[in-house]
């Protein structure tokens, strides 16, 4: 099966009026691209950057929700305002979600169902620590984080979401998983998924996210389980992202 590749920036909580007005306007000028382009800035800037991308080619994402649907819980940001800003996906279950705000497992399977409940489409991200990574848990953790997502939307939530594995060791650290490596993974995750649902395993895109560069995305491309990158830091230069969605394709 032939799966459209994404390529995804997340903005992190970088960014001001005057520099992403910069980086859109060098974005914009990218042209048409095979595949699907996302960029996710932080929620302040998720009104101008609508306004600037709207009909255009780039595709908009948030960085987070709440798993509440609305009511009083300050600081927090419901799905529900998110389509008022054009978005289409969120990323959830990000390492630094987890890792720096506690975010259980059970907690991200909750954003997800609201997420699909408001028509929004999930990046759950998924991934192992460096010491996981050492003492071969890869794939368990990677099977437990996507197991309790089934457990709480099922199987075929999943032909409306997308999967993002990302090694913990590798995000903002400069090392990246090989090609090879990311392959490997990819492919597990991929027959996990088709142990409930060989069709739908067959459908979800499958991300690689972590120190990803223009350098040496190209190899990760041709592997046949890796459907886009979730990209970083590599984001927020215009030139360097522009590259990275050419050797998408």
């Amino acid at each position: 099966m032939i799966r459209q590749k994404i390529v995804a920036g997340n903005w992190k909580m970088n960014g001001s009026k005057e520099s992403i007005f910069s980086l859109l306007s060098g974005l914009l000028e990218m042209g048409d691209s095979n595949s699907e382009v996302v960029i996710a800035p932080s929620f302040p800037y998720l009104s101008q950057v609508n306004a600037l991308v709207d009909g255009g080619c780039l595709v908009l994402a948030a960085q987070n929700i709440s798993d509440e649907v609305k009511g009083a819980y300050t600081g927090e940001v419901s799905a529900s305002m998110l389509g008022d800003f054009g978005v289409k996906y969120v990323l959830l279950g990000h390492s630094e979600r987890r890792a720096i705000y506690r975010e259980t497992d059970s907690v991200v399977a909750a954003k997800v169902k609201v997420a699909l409940e408001f028509g929004l489409t999930p990046m759950l991200c998924i991934g192992e620590t460096l010491e996981e990574r050492e003492s071969n848990q890869t794939l368990s953790v990677c099977e437990r984080q996507i197991q309790v997502v089934i457990d709480a939307v099922g199987i075929e939530a999943f032909e409306n979401m997308v999967v993002a594995y990302e090694p913990v060791w590798a995000i903002g650290t400069g090392l990246s998983a090989s090609a090879e490596q990311a392959q490997e993974v990819h492919q597990s995750i991929r027959a996990f998924l088709a142990k409930s649902s060989e069709s739908v395993s067959q459908k979800v895109q499958i991300l690689y996210g972590g120190s990803v560069k223009a350098s040496t995305c190209s190899a990760l491309f041709q592997m046949p389980d890796v459907d886009g990158a979730l990209v970083g830091g590599a984001s927020l230069d215009a030139k360097e992202f522009i590259a990275i969605v050419k050797a998408a394709g």
